[in-house]
């Protein structure tokens, strides 16, 4: 680690792939769609149907407020978060 100007140790850059967060959450997303099809095709993981919906629902959720925040950004919203583009991002 190379230490910024204030003398802090400056943490190393995340991975490529984490850059990417349309990856997270398609994972994210595919992997709770697996859920509740599991859920409610077989009878023996009736309990985890409230738990599989109330999962998707708040990827959604949390989708729909990284998409706002990323909007605000790409606005010059003042009070936006940084940092949510890299690189080329497209969409």
């Amino acid at each position: 680690m190379t230490p910024d100007p204030t003398g802090a140790p400056k943490p190393p850059p995340l991975p490529p792939g984490l850059l990417e967060p349309w990856r997270v959450i398609a994972v994210g997303a595919v992997a709770w769609v697996v859920v509740l099809v599991l859920a409610f095709t077989v009878p023996a993981l009736e309990g985890w149907r409230p738990i599989s919906i109330a999962g998707l629902a708040t990827g959604l959720l949390g989708t729909s407020v990284f998409l706002w925040q990323r909007s605000a950004a790409r606005r010059g919203a003042r009070g936006a978060q940084t940092g949510l583009t890299f690189g080329d991002d497209r969409s």
